[in-house]
């Protein structure tokens, strides 16, 4: 018993130093990250394929999947579509606009499509949210 005492004192808390401060191996530079990121935002509301964002920062399709994930913790499409929901957050909170001109805007064709995904991300439908938000 006096040993596992021993055992368990002889373990630090927290990883040195040396390899806590490594940087993420596998992932985006920065300067990729950024522009990824900036043309996500830029095209938003369009669809936007794997190849395309992979030859943005000259990568092959699987690096580039592989590399995105490792940054941003998440696949691109997941991504694009997290900042897809988190523009349409912003903008219901302009009772000015309807759900179908918020969806339409963020790119989806269909309310219908738009609730679904909305729900999906964020567990209320676009109007219940807006409720929400208002009340």
């Amino acid at each position: 018993m006096s040993d596992m005492g021993i055992n368990l004192v002889a373990f630090p808390s927290s990883p040195p130093a040396s390899t806590a401060a490594k940087p993420l191996r596998g992932g985006l530079p920065a300067w990729q990250q950024k522009r990824v990121a900036e043309f996500i935002e830029t095209h938003l509301a369009e669809e936007i394929s794997l190849t395309a964002l992979a030859e943005l920062v000259d990568l092959s399709v699987y690096h580039f999947a592989r590399a995105f994930r490792r940054s941003f913790g998440t696949p691109p499409h997941r991504y694009h579509m997290a900042r897809r929901m988190d523009r349409a957050r912003a903008l219901l909170k302009t009772p000015a606009l309807s759900v179908t001109q918020i969806g339409i805007q963020i790119g989806f064709r269909e309310t219908s499509s738009f609730t679904r995904a909305f729900r999906k991300f964020i567990g209320l439908t676009p109007t219940d949210y807006r409720r929400q938000q208002q009340g």
